[in-house]
């Protein structure tokens, strides 16, 4: 990296604090898109020299992490067209014969398996409208249905690479793997969903009763009118499944599985999509996350470029003496902690070159290192649980709650939020300190 922090006047360093501390405060109050405060704070800190345009798109812009979010938004927006995600949550309905808790339970399976497979955010856009459809046949408030998607939709999007932004942020710039994933933290995760589903299961149960009538009424439904297009259906299945195998296999074949969710979309668009239909495609991609992304990437190269996030580091390694375990469970606690109250893609984002920054500084070895990307993982994917505002997934339920006539109150998700997030750092805690600390198995 160019050592630009050296060439920078003291009043930059003031400039670039004031123009990320301003821009985290818009974007926490919402009072303007998110997207458009990155870009303009972005773009102020290249006009006033703190950041070189050429460093930030050549360093600064994770790339890997943006082209691994546009494939998997375009798979899944193409594959959303032929109706199999509504056509799986009836069924999942179905198979529990309308019991309530039956079907709490497999749509909170349901919802993690594929906010881990999918991501968090797409997963609750497709599982919190169907979910409305099928309370409003059993006649039920579908508040507690809502609220177990969200906290499950947290907990297992933290299962793999591509389940939630901020693991893509970390594997991308961890070097870490699909697999990685797979090994070290989908165990502690399926963990965490069990125990999170007794908990909820024994919350809501006194919401949870349904008149046999409207049992039937479930049950006579066809899941197949659901499916508008057999067909894209298949191809759908067929590029999901080929996208997987290559995100297991990256490692072995030397793809970086930014590479594979592109490749798996292509493959789709290829096979599955009319060229007069690509157009729409194109519209289906979060344009405005991926500039969210964007300008974040730049904000935070600021901080870094300037010296701040390396001052951070030398703070952090001073408080802990540089102690790892106290170090890890600092992190994972902090980032817990901070994504109650703020999202977790722009914490993350400041997160990540200060972690880097204390690896160097300590000269820490590969196993101490990436207890500490662990730890960020953890903690700031699970600590998207602590309030209604903690992640995107959280908003977007709330507000489909809200326009469906059945909204979920701010206090009435913390009653159930704050002990499932207090519970699941707890265990995260355990599993840090004693699987990657104490055993060194990280």
């Amino acid at each position: 990296m160019l050592n630009v922090e050296q060439n920078l006047g003291s009043w930059q360093v003031i400039a670039a604090a004031v123009i990320f501390i301003t821009s985290y405060a818009f974007i926490i109050s919402e009072k303007i898109n998110r997207s458009i405060i990155a870009m303009c704070g972005a773009l102020l800190m290249v006009i006033l020299g703190i950041v070189d345009l050429h460093v930030a798109y050549t360093e600064h812009i994770h790339w890997e992490t943006i082209f691994l979010l546009l494939g998997m938004m375009i798979l899944v927006g193409i594959a959303n067209k032929s109706g199999i995600f509504h056509y799986i949550a009836i069924k999942a309905a179905q198979s529990a014969n309308g019991d309530p808790v039956k079907i709490l339970t497999r749509l909170a399976l349901l919802t993690a398996l594929g906010a881990a497979l999918i991501d968090n955010v797409t997963m609750v856009l497709l599982i919190a409208s169907i979910t409305i459809v099928i309370a409003r046949v059993l006649h039920m408030n579908p508040a507690p249905f809502l609220i177990t998607e969200i906290l499950i939709c947290n907990i297992g999007g933290a299962a793999t690479l591509v389940g939630d932004p901020p693991n893509i942020m970390i594997g991308a710039a961890a070097g870490v793997s699909f697999n990685d994933f797979l090994v070290h933290i989908t165990p502690i995760i399926i963990t965490l969903v069990f125990i999170t589903m007794i908990f909820l299961k024994y919350y809501f149960k006194k919401h949870l009763h349904v008149d046999e009538k409207y049992q039937q009424k479930l049950m006579d439904v066809d899941p197949k009118e659901y499916i508008r297009d057999t067909e894209l259906m298949k191809k759908s299945i067929f590029a999901f499944a080929l996208t997987f195998l290559g995100f297991v296999l990256h490692q072995f074949l030397h793809i970086e599985p930014a590479v594979v969710a592109l490749s798996g979309a292509t493959i789709l668009m290829l096979i599955g999509t009319k060229e007069s239909d690509l157009e729409e495609v194109f519209h289906s991609v979060e344009w405005v996350t991926i500039f969210f992304f964007v300008g974040l990437f730049v904000l935070v190269g600021g901080l870094v470029d300037v010296g701040i996030i390396k001052q951070a580091a030398s703070w952090m390694i001073e408080v802990t003496s540089g102690n790892i375990a106290l170090t890890s469970l600092i992190i994972l606690w902090g980032a817990g902690i901070a994504s109650a109250f703020v999202d977790n893609i722009p914490l993350v984002a400041t997160m990540i070159p200060m972690v880097q920054e204390m690896g160097v500084q300590l000269a820490l070895p590969a196993v101490e290192i990436s207890t500490l990307w662990w730890s960020l993982a953890l903690g700031a994917c699970l600590g998207g649980n602590g309030t209604l505002i903690a992640s995107s997934a959280n908003l977007i339920v709330a507000s489909i709650a809200v326009r469906e006539g059945a909204p979920i109150s701010f206090v009435d998700f913390l009653k159930v939020s704050i002990p499932v997030t207090l519970i699941s750092l707890l265990v995260a805690t355990g599993y840090v300190y004693f699987v990657f600390i104490k055993l060194g198995f990280a």
